[in-house]
């Protein structure tokens, strides 16, 4: 039987609101099916509606189910970062000082926070490794570009499927205008560094045609990822930030902290909206 459930709607990855990632938050899903969990999330239409529930493992301080539009993702970034920040906000207490710990598909994810920000600690990645070549040249023709155009590739699957592409610069990543109508399945980051003594050392897109979603306005996971690339590639320096969404005409901005050997991936949240759902 439906009944008012707690909500909240929350901007992740941007310290201006309305200018970054926002995910719906439903705080009390427990007894929603699957199948009413996925309408929900199809109807909100955003990149990622989450459902949080009493947590199965004794360690954390609640469960997480992530869906898109159209299928449940066992993690992703700023739904992780979101659901922490409405959860704190609808006065959660988290078990331990100074941590909060997640249950999700991906496991235990951990979460701090520091100052106005939240961040997660990276999860393992599940592929790695180079793309195959035939992809890559599928992923260049989608892209526009010239395969000698990508400097570097990799799989940086940590749940949601990421792929990512290297280019020489911020300047060509926000150039791009992909057509992915021959790849419409792929889940692919695209990055370029900002010109030396700017402020953020990459840009990054993400592209995600076979979720629903053409383009995510800022990826945690992605960004996760890529940092577990790029750093141990010792392509980018162990603390740097990264822009996202400037296509889009957002502001998002993440922040990526190396610390032995843990990932640390963080931003921003505004909580903009409190109320019901009626679930």
């Amino acid at each position: 039987m439906p009944r008012d459930r707690a909500f909240a709607q929350v901007d992740v990855f941007s310290s201006e609101p309305y200018r970054g990632n926002p995910v719906a938050v439903v705080l009390d899903a427990e007894g929603l099916s699957d199948t009413e969990m996925a309408a929900i999330a199809n109807w909100t239409n955003l990149s990622e509606t989450t459902f949080v529930l009493p947590p199965t493992d004794p360690g954390a301080d609640y469960r997480l189910r992530i869906f898109t539009p159209s299928r449940e993702l066992p993690f992703a970034g700023h739904p992780t970062l979101g659901s922490a920040a409405a959860w704190l906000d609808a006065g959660g207490v988290p078990l331990s000082d100074g941590e909060i710990v997640q249950e999700c598909g991906a496991g235990l994810v951990r979460l701090r926070r520091g100052g106005a920000t939240l961040s997660f600690a990276a999860p393992e990645r599940l592929r790695t490794g180079d793309l195959d070549e035939a992809y890559v040249s599928e992923i260049a023709d989608a892209l526009g570009v010239e395969r000698t155009d990508i400097l570097g590739h990799q799989w940086v699957d940590n749940g949601p499927g990421w792929a990512a592409v290297r280019l020489a610069s911020a300047a060509q990543v926000l150039a791009l205008e992909p057509d992915f109508s021959a790849i419409a399945d792929t889940k692919l980051g695209v990055l370029g560094a900002h010109p030396d003594g700017s402020e953020h050392e990459y840009e990054i897109r993400a592209f995600v045609p076979g979720v629903g979603v053409a383009e995510d306005p800022v990826t945690g996971s992605l960004n996760a990822s890529v940092a577990q690339w790029l750093i141990g590639a010792g392509l980018a320096p162990t603390s740097y930030t990264a822009t996202q969404g400037t296509a889009l005409g957002r502001c998002g901005v993440v922040s990526i902290s190396a610390e032995e050997d843990e990932i640390w991936v963080g931003g921003a949240t505004t909580v903009c909206f409190r109320g019901t759902a009626f679930a």
